[in-house]
């Protein structure tokens, strides 16, 4: 059946009935052919948006629109897209236009973390795909209401955590679920970086680029800092998730992987989250922690998490970043550069390397891209990115409330604690409420 005559036949009797009558229960609106270049739309570009946008070109995507709130932002980049596919997208500050816009497959959402939500809850119900820069919300029931959605309208959805996408990871997580390492008594990912002042700059005018009311949304109506603006936004409370959300979230993600393996997507929360979290090493602006250990109880093993911000010279296990699996027979570790195995005579195992560390060949999104075409489940779907952005929100209501928390894994609540339960949900502004879909 072509376009148009699937269009005209879903106009005429109903969008339910064609989906009973066609037996579509992946139906796609613009049904793509194997070979047909998938047409996505980019709310987003200042940063890693660009990188998704570009990788996505690379592996065979078209960009034809691409909306950021900021004039600076498109202009500045929007001549990248032009070189890379060899025509320039059309650009807006509006990214209800590109949902719209039945040409449009999917949408690429890479906007600070407190729009994330509203607009991929209007994205599915638009019937758009879609990519979701992580961490995938900023609150645990934003990610019910995401994953909902995706599923009420039948959406590819594929979360940013790229190292779903990468074969080293894969290969050890099919190493940890072989049970060659013995029992798991513990799990360990960290982060080592150095992460330079932001300062303390004074208030000011926001630059006459962007609509700064539009780009707070539902935060706090706040007088424009630029601090609180491109890029460093991350490190206040109002727009993201620390940087549990922004780093943390990438080998929390691999170390999930490998406890659902083991344990099943229903038992993958741990059942209680202790630590000590705190600004240590520079006194600026920021609001969240620079210095961080986190561990989360799951009853039989413990998952836990470390930051440091000042210093990167003495990295964990040799490497800046990464994810240790701790058994009882032996250890593997597993970074950026591939993994390794020690034994218990401290011996190096099996060694794998890593070929493509940080999935700059586009793995993720050709992913995604495949997905739209054959309607499979992608690498990191909306549920799965769910879960591992639900471990970062446990570490960041423990780190408000610096006292440990009791977590029910199967309501998702704290049980009669209220002061964690407040944690579960956010308020809006009026004017920008989630919407309804």
């Amino acid at each position: 059946m072509g376009e148009e005559t699937r269009r005209s036949f879903v106009k005429r009797i109903g969008t339910v009935s064609a989906l009973a009558a066609g037996g579509f229960l992946n139906w796609n609106p613009r049904a793509l052919g194997a070979n047909e270049k998938v047409v996505l739309g980019l709310i987003g570009g200042r940063n890693q948006g660009r990188g998704d946008a570009l990788r996505a070109i690379k592996v065979g995507a078209e960009i034809k629109t691409f909306c950021d709130l900021d004039q600076a932002i498109l202009d500045k980049v929007n001549p990248d897209f032009e070189k890379a596919q060899g025509k320039a997208p059309g650009t807006t500050k509006e990214f209800r236009r590109l949902l719209d816009d039945k040409d449009i497959d999917g949408v690429i959402i890479a906007t600070p973390d407190h729009w994330h939500t509203a607009i991929a809850l209007l994205a599915c119900q638009a019937g758009k795909d879609v990519y979701i820069e992580k961490p995938l919300s900023q609150t645990i029931q934003e990610g019910h209401l995401i994953r909902d959605a995706a599923r009420k309208y039948k959406r590819v959805a594929q979360v940013g955590t790229q190292n779903r996408s990468a074969e080293h990871y894969q290969t050890a997580v099919e190493y940890v679920k072989s049970g060659k390492l013995g029992k798991i008594c513990e799990i360990s990912a960290w982060e080592c970086q150095v992460r330079d002042s932001i300062g303390t700059p004074p208030d000011s005018d926001p630059p006459a680029t962007v609509d700064y009311d539009a780009w707070l949304g539902s935060a706090p109506k706040r007088p424009f800092n630029s601090n609180r603006f491109h890029y460093t936004w991350r490190f206040f409370w109002d727009y993201g998730n620390s940087e549990l959300g922004n780093q943390g979230v990438h080998m929390l993600d691999v170390a999930m992987w490998a406890i659902q393996a083991l344990r099943g997507m229903d038992n993958c929360l741990p059942k209680r989250v202790s630590g000590t979290s705190g600004i240590y090493w520079l006194n600026d602006a920021k609001e969240v922690p620079d210095t961080q250990v986190l561990t989360y109880d799951y009853g039989d093993f413990m998952l836990t998490w470390e930051l440091r911000s000042f210093a990167k010279h003495h990295p964990i296990d040799g490497a800046t970043e990464g994810i240790a699996f701790n058994g009882a027979d032996a250890t593997l570790v597993v970074s950026h550069d591939g993994w390794k195995v020690y034994d218990k005579g401290g011996n190096t195992g099996p060694v794998f390397e890593g070929k493509d560390p940080y999935t700059q060949s586009g793995a993720h999104e050709r992913n995604f891209l495949e997905c739209i075409k054959s309607r499979n489940t992608p690498h990191a779907d909306v549920e799965i990115g769910r879960l591992s952005t639900t471990i970062c929100h446990l570490g960041n209501i423990c780190t408000h409330l610096r006292r440990d928390i009791v977590f029910d894994p199967k309501t998702e609540t704290f049980g009669n604690d209220k002061a964690a339960n407040a944690y579960l949900t956010k308020e809006y502004r009026k004017a920008y409420t989630l919407p309804k879909v």
